[in-house]
């Protein structure tokens, strides 16, 4: 099936999304890490595959996106990186505990952004899920462009 975004001409409102969220004052590389964690748990294999490429393209060393998966266990990331991490693995595993995001996860998150970049973190890791969500239920493959 063609993915419903494009059936539905649904691409504009959406970029607006996108847009909102770069205008937190987060950084982009910081954004697709989060994106590939959460596409990574949903196993969704085309934003597995654009958010590698696009966390290349940000520059974002070997080590630290093959990392991503561990991210725990390895040195590479910042605390505001693994808080925000953290957050991503919460939002996308909501059924896995009865407070999703617990109030000790969200003091972390806290510590590192202000309301506006938590705003964005939130709004991102959302629409990487939502994402992750169409794409793997119309089997969109890795690779894949849209448009």
């Amino acid at each position: 099936m063609t993915n419903p975004v494009m059936v539905l001409d649904a691409m504009k409102p959406i970029q607006g999304l996108y847009k909102a969220a770069y205008q937190s004052g987060l950084d982009p590389e910081l954004l697709e890490l989060v994106h590939l964690r959460a596409s990574q748990i949903n196993g969704c294999a085309a934003c597995v595959d654009s958010g590698g490429r696009s966390l290349k393209k940000a520059g974002t060393s070997d080590e630290r996106m093959w990392s991503v998966v561990a991210w725990r266990e390895a040195p590479y990331f910042t605390d505001a990186e693994r808080a925000a991490l953290a957050l991503a693995e919460a939002m996308t595993r909501l059924a896995d505990r009865p407070d999703a995001v617990s109030d000790e996860l969200w003091d972390e998150v806290s510590d590192h952004f202000d309301e506006k970049q938590l705003s964005g973190l939130i709004l991102w890791i959302s629409m990487t899920n939502f994402f992750n969500r169409l794409n793997t239920t119309v089997r969109e493959p890795a690779g894949a462009t849209w448009g």
